[in-house]
């Protein structure tokens, strides 16, 4: 895999071509966290890596667009691409209509899943579900019965989960009559509070906990209970766009497609994750 290299705070340079002289001139300056692994994070050498970041390459290559990436704290990510400062996010963005209200997305490259996560030793090790999915709009009687199983196991529970999410607002809908619930800026934080025992649970991306695991102090951390998707979690994950920028969204949109009908997605996504996550075109 070819690196990418940060400089001036975290900023990086995409591979790009000039097939056209359209494709000569377009610039699209590109945005992410840079610290939820391992759809995007940074190395000790400063280089941006992940799943976004191959993504990211993969997309400016196929639009012949010259691309730059910046790494951008999350409470901050979708005021500064609508103040102008980048064009576009790729930082594992589900698209929901809360956040249609104040950006556009592309069509999805990445199908969210999220579920619980705890170290091997705790109560919630039984909590049902643990290897099976469940899509809560699609199935929404056996999403109630799956409720009525998890209460009971996580009354009074203390769960970490990062703020201004899609796993935040599912929390706070389904479980706030339930559980205590901790907010914090990045999953790093809420993952050393459940090594610490200040949390009982964290709640996220399957695909984020499964790369925390990999990390040796992590050993004991098992996904428990069913993996969700669908409603609150959104219509996958999407490229965040200002709104009113058609021709934007339409070279992502054909790129993605293109990425999704070859392959490259499920490439991507077995390498980072071990699972294929690509969506389904509609």
């Amino acid at each position: 895999m070819k690196r990418l290299f940060l400089a001036g705070g975290l900023c990086l340079a995409l591979a790009a071509s000039s097939a056209n002289a359209f494709a000569e001139q377009l610039t699209l300056r590109l945005a992410t966290e840079g610290s939820f692994a391992p759809f995007n994070f940074v190395r000790p050498d400063g280089t941006l890596d992940g799943f976004e970041i191959d993504v990211a390459n993969d997309l400016c290559r196929r639009m012949n667009a010259k691309c730059t990436m910046t790494a951008q704290a999350w409470d901050g990510i979708i005021p500064g691409l609508n103040a102008g400062k980048y064009d576009a996010i790729l930082a594992g963005m589900s698209i929901t209509d809360e956040r249609r209200k104040v950006v556009d997305f592309s069509i999805p490259y990445e199908q969210a899943y999220l579920g619980f996560a705890v170290m091997d030793d705790s109560p919630l090790m039984d909590l049902d579900g643990t290897g099976q999915t469940l899509n809560i709009e699609k199935d929404p009687d056996a999403f109630a019965a799956l409720l009525a199983k998890w209460k009971p196991k996580l009354k009074g529970k203390v769960i970490g989960v990062q703020g201004s999410t899609i796993g935040a607002n599912f929390l706070d809908k389904y479980l706030s009559d339930t559980v205590e619930v901790h907010e914090y800026k990045t999953t790093d934080e809420h993952d050393l509070d459940l090594l610490s025992g200040r949390v009982d649970a964290n709640f996220a991306a399957q695909p984020n906990f499964a790369a925390t695991m990999e990390k040796p102090e992590f050993s004991h951390m098992k996904m428990v209970g069913t993996a969700l998707t669908g409603g609150v979690f959104g219509a996958g994950v999407g490229v965040a766009l200002r709104k009113d920028e058609p021709e934007t969204k339409a070279l992502f949109n054909k790129a993605i497609t293109e990425a999704i009908q070859d392959g490259t997605i499920r490439k991507l996504s077995l390498k980072w994750f071990k699972v294929d996550t690509t969506p389904k075109l509609n």
